[in-house]
């Protein structure tokens, strides 16, 4: 039972991004939102002979694990990761075999061969999303022939898979569904000619769930693992972690923008209805689903997974990797010396990053950048111009004005990033939450105990009660403009 107020709730929100997760546990109350970590837990790919795959029963531990240390009682819990990824149960509801890498290679030429056999524009017009090749319905049809899909009955995506163990509770989450390239964009259902033509049958599609509806509760066994009631409710958030995201944007003012700047940049628009139109497809846009039947309109990016990639590597070189001194260092390097395209194929996967920089450069002409102060230079700067040409499409597309930018998730603590996104948009940068992954997955849970009201209260309860940095423009915007025309 719960010793706090019936105006009060503890919530355990499960948030598990492309190299980590964590288990926290959010407090919300009239005028209060607040987070404690309880455990932090590796998120390891492990590659097989078979390909790259996710180790969901060691993510499984790791959220049993933080479920434990919670520190007593919660009152309820839900899971949050990444989209696209999928495990398939057969008829008794067991997993055949661990869920695919986004990464893995085996989708590189089913994606274009798909796409052409329903042809581009009619595949955007039912799914209004980006064409990127690890996109579920693209997996799908990369598996269509194995073993596993032979014996498949159900699909689940990872947040709605770790959900089922948890509860044995089975649905598809729809912020989720959105991104698989399976539901169609214009009525919210799934499609059967879609998975038809991945050449599988619709009927591994679960039902669809809303966020902030019950999912089930906890498994006998998993409250004997973790010490919670077996009665504790499950809640399907807004599973995918960016829908998480954009919920805990702080949203006060008209003309906001977004940029959840982590692992990937996701930059957009919220809108209330997608943008399917041939131009929209030709830039490479997405039509994803939020919360209350939002769009969540925007453009991967390679993110923050750029830098890291580096630090990875000149760790294993023993050169000193502190995110502070890189960027100290970086901040005082010579500007645009060279830059590159954050979403160039070969930025996707590499063995060694720096040294695919560093070939990208040269490729186009460009000096290569001398040192980890200039590597780190080229990588923050790229992604700015990135941030300003996809926040700018984005308004051309969708008619709309920008007149201010949000930067939430990891990258939000990066001041180097946030201030040349400033500079490079002409915009005011507002930084923070920096945990609005983890905020969003709280506040759809209170929403659904009736703590919290609409979409715009829960943005003002995250405005006035987390920590947050407004960034100005700054310099001449004409070194932008310059900079940006090397890059067209």
């Amino acid at each position: 039972m719960n010793r706090l107020a019936p105006s009060h709730g503890l919530f355990a929100a499960a948030d598990i991004g492309a190299t980590s997760g964590r288990v926290v546990v959010g407090e919300v109350g009239p005028g209060l939102l607040s987070m404690r970590e309880s455990h932090r837990f590796p998120n390891r790919p492990v590659r097989l002979p078979h390909g790259l795959h996710w180790d969901l029963p060691a993510l499984f531990h790791g959220v049993l694990d933080g479920l434990r240390q919670a520190g007593g009682p919660v009152t309820s819990a839900g899971v949050d990761t990444w989209a696209v990824d999928y495990g398939l149960l057969d008829g008794d509801g067991a997993l055949l075999g661990l869920p695919y890498h986004y990464r893995d290679t085996r989708t590189a030429q089913v994606a274009d061969r798909i796409r052409d056999a329903i042809g581009g524009r009619e595949l955007y017009a039912a799914t209004g999303l980006q064409h990127l090749p690890f996109n579920t319905i693209f997996q799908l049809a990369a598996a269509r022939d194995t073993a596993a899909m032979a014996g498949a009955r159900t699909l689940l995506l990872v947040p709605d898979l770790l959900t089922y163990w948890l509860t044995g509770g089975i649905g598809a989450e729809i912020t989720n569904a959105s991104t698989t390239g399976l539901l169609d964009a214009r009525t919210g259902t799934w499609s059967a000619e879609l998975a038809a033509a991945a050449g599988v049958d619709a009927g591994l599609l679960p039902p669809l769930r809303e966020p902030g509806s019950f999912a089930g509760s906890l498994l006998p066994h998993v409250a004997d693992a973790t010490g919670l009631p077996a009665r504790t409710p499950v809640v399907a958030v807004a599973s995918h972690d960016t829908a998480s995201a954009v919920v805990a944007v702080p949203v006060t003012e008209p003309g906001a923008a977004y940029i959840s700047c982590g692992t990937w940049s996701l930059a957009g628009l919220e809108l209330d209805a997608p943008v399917l139109s041939e131009e929209s497809r030709a830039a490479n846009f997405t039509n994803e689903r939020g919360i209350d039947g939002t769009i969540r309109y925007l453009r991967n990016i390679m993110g923050m997974w750029l830098l890291e990639e580096c630090r990875r590597i000149w760790a294993l070189r023993g050169m000193p990797v502190a995110l502070d001194a890189l960027l100290a260092e970086a901040a005082r390097a010579e500007p645009f010396a060279a830059l590159i395209d954050p979403d160039a194929p070969e930025f996707l996967a590499p063995d060694d990053m720096p040294a695919a920089i560093a070939a990208h450069c040269a490729r186009t002409g460009q000096p290569v950048p001398e040192g980890q102060a200039a590597i780190v230079r080229c990588v923050l700067e790229s992604l700015a111009l990135a941030h300003r040409n996809t926040l700018r499409r984005a308004a051309e597309l969708a008619d709309r004005e920008i007149t201010h930018v949000h930067m939430v998730g990891g990258g939000s603590r990066n001041e180097l990033l946030c201030r040349l996104t400033a500079d490079a948009t002409g915009l005011p940068v507002t930084a923070g939450p920096a945990e609005a992954t983890a905020l969003g997955n709280v506040l759809v849970q209170a929403r659904a105990h009736g703590l919290v009201g609409d979409l715009a209260r829960m943005r003002h309860l995250v405005a006035t009660t987390q920590p947050l940095r407004v960034h100005s423009p700054s310099g001449d915007p004409r070194d932008w403009d310059r900079a940006a025309a090397r890059l067209t």
